[in-house]
């Protein structure tokens, strides 16, 4: 199973008779292991049917996967749309829609041998010029796809045969295979966005092929799905539906709950959790993760184009300390990657550089600046996004002993992403799930343009050649000594500050069984819950 470390309602109770720090007292989670199947564990004996109510605190702006680029559209988009790779927790390209793959000598050429009698939601059978059709329309930079960037390496992609799809690409990319799965990976019929209308239609209609379909997306209300009766691997889901219930608050989640309006939901704040663990008949779990909660320093806004500026923030930072205030203990500080892939890629904690706090030396990077009488900085944080609330709080009050006042702004999801995508970011949290590869955490965020998007205006050319570097080394400990090196240069100049990882708290009723929360946050694991009697 993905879950290395499982809390139930009971195992929280037990903590809390170790004294009034019950939250605070739960051990570090593990490296993740591997889900045996896909989407997550095959139940043995599981009962088929019904339909399961889950509550949303973040509604998703559209559910169209090749121009929204929210994480909350993704967690629920991969249950509808597939790609040719599904994006492993063990941090393996696993085939979904493809059935095999070969890769020429040079590592330039793919061949895909795709899965036979897939069908689209609209009862039309996958092919290649399908496959094809729908990766050259992401990588096309015309058609607006936040994805595109992660596709710039490919040359030519053709059908073969109805079965068969080559991709060609201008140079070696080891992550390709994990490139071609969900978040930006969907596969559409041909000629699919001929329709003016298409990306429109994506909200009321779905033409994927996932196990499945979306019969109704009612903004600030409620999301509709049904289960795919011509899903390619027998006898999945187990679910009749799933209905999503977009939900205004934390509090109203809470009523939810306890009122069995819901049967499963994701946590972010601790307090929550100490407000459930006596109810009865909930089960309360906590997951690893591969997201990170981060400030984001775009250089577009003055004084951040300053290198000095940016380092004295990060010296000012008290991550442990931003992470209590937000999320308790369920989570971990970060140097410079996401938890779950710290172990593999990331640069030993003990060698980050320009970690905080230390406020005499950040003091002395602003009098070096001309900035030592300190300057103001609006800070944005996104609606729904409850741990940024008192995060905002305790950031504010830690930049105030350099001298940085912090006005603080909420914007809606919607707004902050049209200021991420046109790199207009200012000084933001942000909140973001990787796919288990360095590549595709950090080319697209950090290479300059054009290749990458470059959404913080970073503009760094060592970092920008170290990511091409680690793109086209296949040998995993050549890629990490590559991004090791990256990783000093994104510490060292700060455009972004990496606070923790926060696990992924779940609560259920004890009638759900077989969820497994993949470690993205994204929702794969209700393709193989099921409800019992």
């Amino acid at each position: 199973m993905v879950l290395t470390r499982m809390f139930s309602r009971r195992g929280f109770l037990h903590a809390g008779l170790m004294g009034a720090t019950m939250l605070c007292a739960l051990p570090a989670l593990p490296a993740f292991a591997q889900s045996e199947g896909l989407y997550g564990p095959v139940a043995e004996n599981a009962v088929r049917g019904g339909r399961l109510n889950m509550g949303l605190l973040v509604e998703p702006p559209g559910l169209d996967p090749f121009h929204q680029a929210a994480d909350a559209r993704i967690r629920i988009t991969v249950l509808v749309y597939q790609g040719l790779f599904y994006e492993s927790p063990s941090g393996e390209a696993v085939p979904l829609l493809a059935e095999s793959y070969e890769v020429s000598d040079d590592n330039l050429v793919y061949t895909i041998k795709l899965r036979q009698g897939v069908k689209f939601h609209n009862g039309a059978e996958m092919t290649a010029e399908d496959v094809a059709y729908s990766y050259n329309y992401i990588r096309n930079p015309e058609n607006g796809s936040p994805g595109a960037g992660d596709f710039s390496m490919i040359s030519d992609i053709k059908a073969v045969d109805p079965t068969t799809v080559e991709i060609t690409l201008s140079e070696p990319n080891a992550s390709l295979p994990m490139t071609l799965g969900n978040k930006y990976g969907a596969v559409v019929p041909a000629g699919y966005f001929d329709d003016e209308a298409a990306k429109n239609l994506m909200n009321s209609e779905s033409v994927g092929t996932g196990p499945f379909k979306l019969v109704e997306f009612v903004p600030n209300s409620h999301i509709v799905l049904d289960r795919n009766e011509d899903y390619w691997e027998e006898g999945a889901p187990y679910l009749d539906g799933i209905d999503f219930a977009i939900l205004p608050n934390s509090a109203s989640m809470l009523v939810a709950l306890r009122n069995q309006r819901v049967d499963l939901v994701a946590l972010t704040r601790p307090q929550d959790v100490q407000q459930v663990q006596q109810v009865e008949g909930l089960e309360i779990e906590r997951w690893p993760s591969l997201g990170q909660a981060s400030v984001d320093l775009g250089s577009e806004t003055k004084p951040l184009d300053d290198v000095r500026v940016r380092q004295a923030i990060s010296l000012a930072v008290d991550k442990e300390e931003v992470m209590k205030a937000s999320i308790g203990d369920f989570g971990q500080v970060l140097g410079t990657i996401p938890a779950g892939l710290q172990e593999r890629w990331g640069l030993p904690l003990d060698q980050v550089p320009m970690q905080g706090p230390d406020i005499e030396a950040a003091k002395k990077l602003l009098e070096e600046a001309g900035l030592g009488n300190g300057f103001t900085l609006t800070l944005t944080t996104i609606n729904g996004y409850d741990w940024m609330d008192p995060a905002a709080v305790t950031l504010r009050e830690q930049l105030a002993k350099i001298g940085v006042t912090v006005d603080i702004q909420r914007v809606d999801l919607g707004v902050w992403i049209n200021n991420f995508r046109s790199s207009q970011m200012g000084f933001t949290f942000n909140d973001w799930a990787s796919q288990p590869d360095p590549n595709l955490l950090f080319y697209r965020h950090f290479h300059k343009k054009p290749e990458g998007a470059d959404f913080r205006n970073w503009n760094n050319d060592e970092a920008s050649a170290l990511l091409d570097e680690g793109r086209a080394t296949s040998n995993p400990e050549e890629r990490r000594e590559i991004y090791n090196k990256f990783q000093t240069i994104l510490a060292e100049t700060v455009p972004t500050i990496m606070l923790f990882s926060p696990d992924h708290i779940t609560v259920r009723s004890q009638r759900v069984q077989n969820y497994v929360q993949h470690p993205t946050g994204w929702y794969y694991g209700l393709a193989r819950a099921y409800l019992s009697d």
